[in-house]
């Protein structure tokens, strides 16, 4: 069995009392895999209809599976199309727990690797803006990548200090914290946090996660909510800051959480409303959540503009996509499309505002792989179909050159899995030169 520090095993006897001895049990037991379907994508509905997998629902959110060990989702085309993103169960219920409206602008402050905030989007259904931020700008980039897998349009990625973004004041709707933390609750699932806990503790988290959530009241609007979790159960790194929060913001009220089989409270008066999992009463891992209100809720206001157009070049008479509350920026040589309201964000460390299209080189048009994995199959006019079990599905994932002389198509084509758009690809006499990018190769 894993060897637990002590001062660990103190809290959790403390914490768990007659279910201690279960809980270190449950360290003897497999891990669980699970993954969420990407529902801006396809329906659930119409994923189950093409399933590959043995699937079973996950009670607490609307959209994940636990899946088996043997099934190897990251090696199936569809991954690549898209179509899901692999996430732990437990981690998969702050996002569910947030109430996003269509129109609601959103921030997800400690967002790498994008498995919260690809749920938010999902929300969103292309509405409003999703602020996702992350303090490392390494992370922030697999943050990117997978937020452009996953096809999201409304994005802004950022890389900065919380500190340094509580400048927009009273900007969000909704604010989601997946606050940097001990790591207690993710023990059984990689032993590494461990040798990383006992170097700093709880004790190193909470300044941190007092910034954060200090930061995040400054920019929350009067009656929008905050969604606080982490995947420890410290109660210094729980309890303790929701208390801090409600302390330096009166106005302040912990919103009632729905209880699934195995859901525990909080362990205050205060912070009853709060939910904390535990691996032994669950099929996951562990986790604190909390739904915190500031004020009274007003409606959301959505923000509209005109319709804008897309640019008058050959490559776009081929796209038809919905441009509305969108807005055509053109940086240098690049061409982006963004919501219609972003935070003024000069000065920041921005990775990305909204959809990257592509940029022009010497005069033509080369777009991009954000573009392909957000298109839908009936969006782009020219395309090239294969069925999953195509051996040229993962030959173009290696990026590879094709042999496409069956599929009489010419040009430069949207190369598709079942209908599901990988990437670009452009064909001459049969042959089909890869554009997929190479940093997103099948492995």
């Amino acid at each position: 069995m894993t060897k637990l520090p002590e001062p660990y095993l103190e809290q959790m006897k403390e914490l768990l009392k007659d279910g201690f001895e279960d809980y270190l049990k449950s360290f003897e037991e497999k891990r669980v895999y699970s993954l969420r379907i990407n529902t801006s994508k396809i329906s659930v509905r119409d994923f189950l209809k093409i399933n590959p997998f043995h699937l079973t629902p996950i009670p607490w959110t609307d959209d994940g599976f636990y899946y088996e060990e043997e099934d190897k989702p990251s090696k199936y085309p569809y991954y690549y199309a898209g179509l899901y993103y692999l996430q732990e169960a437990s981690a998969m219920y702050p996002a569910q727990a947030l109430p996003i409206e269509e129109g609601d602008i959103v921030l997800d402050c400690c967002a790498a690797p994008g498995g919260k905030s690809t749920k938010l989007a999902n929300k969103l259904k292309g509405s409003g803006v999703l602020i996702s931020n992350d303090i490392s700008v390494s992370r922030a980039q697999s943050l990117l990548k997978n937020l452009e897998i996953q096809g999201v349009t409304n994005a802004c990625v950022m890389a900065e200090d919380i500190s340094k973004i509580d400048r927009f004041n009273e900007t969000f709707d909704k604010i989601l914290i997946d606050a940097p933390c001990s790591g207690q609750g993710m023990f059984r699932k990689e032993n590494d946090l461990i040798k990383a806990y006992e170097e700093r503790g709880s004790q190193y988290y909470v300044p941190i996660q007092k910034q954060i959530i200090s930061s995040a009241l400054k920019m929350l609007k009067q009656g929008g909510m905050i969604l606080y979790s982490t995947c420890t159960f410290s109660p210094q790194e729980d309890e303790d800051i929701i208390e801090y929060a409600l302390d330096i913001c009166p106005e302040l009220k912990v919103l009632p959480l729905k209880k699934y089989d195995g859901f525990e409270s909080g362990i205050t008066k205060n912070t009853e409303n709060c939910v904390r999992l535990y691996p032994h009463l669950i099929k996951g891992e562990g986790h604190f959540i909390a739904l915190l209100q500031k004020g009274e809720r007003k409606e959301t206001q959505i923000i509209e503009n005109s319709e804008t157009k897309l640019p008058d070049d050959p490559f776009f008479n081929n796209v038809d996509i919905d441009l509305k509350n969108r807005n055509l920026v053109r940086r240098k040589e690049k061409l982006y499309l963004e919501p219609s309201y972003i935070p003024d964000t000069q000065g920041l460390r921005v990775l990305r505002s909204g959809l990257y299209l592509g940029e022009y080189r010497h005069d033509r048009f080369e777009a991009s792989q954000a573009l392909a994995s957000s298109l839908k199959y009936e969006e782009y006019k020219n395309t090239i179909n294969f069925d999953v079990d195509d051996p040229r599905v993962i030959k173009y994932l290696k990026c590879e050159t094709l042999d496409v002389k069956d599929k009489h198509v010419q040009g430069i084509v949207l190369v598709c899995v079942d209908h599901f758009p990988l990437g670009f690809g452009n064909i001459s006499k049969g042959i089909l030169k890869n554009k997929y990018p190479a940093n997103f190769r099948y492995q």
